[in-house]
């Protein structure tokens, strides 16, 4: 993990123009321009770490994390070759069919996807796929509420990462499921706004396979402070397109084998 210092780290400017974005509502510019130039992954997880630690210190529990730009088309937009991660913590958990306030995010989008919940902890490493699959003690359909700080949507890598990679919230399903004789890279998912069809796509849209994601990221947390634990939720990235979010929106998603989540914004 980095070391920082809050009163004259660049990176904690950074972070305080996220952190002002989400209090206030009101999208921020870009952070890349504030930033050293070099190695944007390790840039961004600088200043996303400063405010996970503020996170931690005001009392906000940790439940796990997000993996983000699974897919390979937007991973070639943004000229990466790897997925990014962020934090999930309680308060940004919802309940399967309940109401989302929709004034908590300033930019939300909706992303359907695969859960795995871990029944071992994931430390050290590297890690096998069979390591990964005897620690998930079961699966659940998710859907993300991305959300960016940032106006427009207007990120780089390195903005993405800063900003907790884009997360907003998440609501998981009700019925877990267990991995055994379950395929979840041919598990297909539709996703409806009210009752129309708007997102398509399978499991094998995550990086070939859903535990391919999940081996990457017990790999790269299994070292660092914050390695994936017994009871942690990881959410391992879109199977489909992503949509926009408008008040009032009542989104459904059906995922083979695992079921069904709801979600309806006010």
């Amino acid at each position: 993990m980095t070391e920082w210092s809050e009163a004259t780290d660049v990176y904690a400017e950074a972070a305080d123009r996220l952190l002002e974005a989400a209090r206030s509502g009101k999208p921020c510019p870009p952070v890349r321009d504030m930033l050293p130039a070099g190695n944007a992954e390790a840039v961004g997880y600088a200043v996303q770490e400063v405010n996970t630690r503020r996170a931690l210190e005001q009392g906000r529990r940790p439940v796990g994390r997000k993996i983000g730009l699974t897919s390979q088309a937007v991973r070639r937009q943004l000229g990466v070759d790897s997925p990014d991660y962020g934090m999930l913590f309680a308060d940004m958990a919802y309940l399967d069919g309940l109401t989302v306030p929709v004034g908590r995010f300033l930019q939300p989008r909706v992303e359907a996807e695969i859960a795995l919940v871990l029944g071992r902890d994931l430390k050290g490493g590297p890690f096998t796929v069979a390591d990964v699959i005897r620690a998930v003690d079961f699966a659940l359909p998710a859907i993300e509420i991305v959300d960016s700080r940032i106006a427009g949507w207007d990120i780089t890598l390195v903005d993405t990462v800063a900003d907790n990679a884009s997360s907003g919230a998440f609501v998981l399903g009700n019925t877990p499921a267990g991995l055994r004789g379950l395929d979840l890279r041919l598990a297909g998912m539709t996703m409806s706004r009210r009752g129309q069809e708007v997102s398509t796509g399978a499991g094998a849209a995550c990086m070939g396979h859903p535990l391919n994601a999940a081996v990457w990221l017990a790999d790269a947390l299994g070292r660092t402070d914050f390695p994936l634990s017994a009871g942690d939720v990881v959410l391992t990235g879109a199977l489909g397109p992503v949509v926009d979010v408008e008040p009032g929106d009542a989104f459904e998603v059906h995922i083979d084998g695992l079921g069904s989540v709801r979600t309806v914004f006010s």
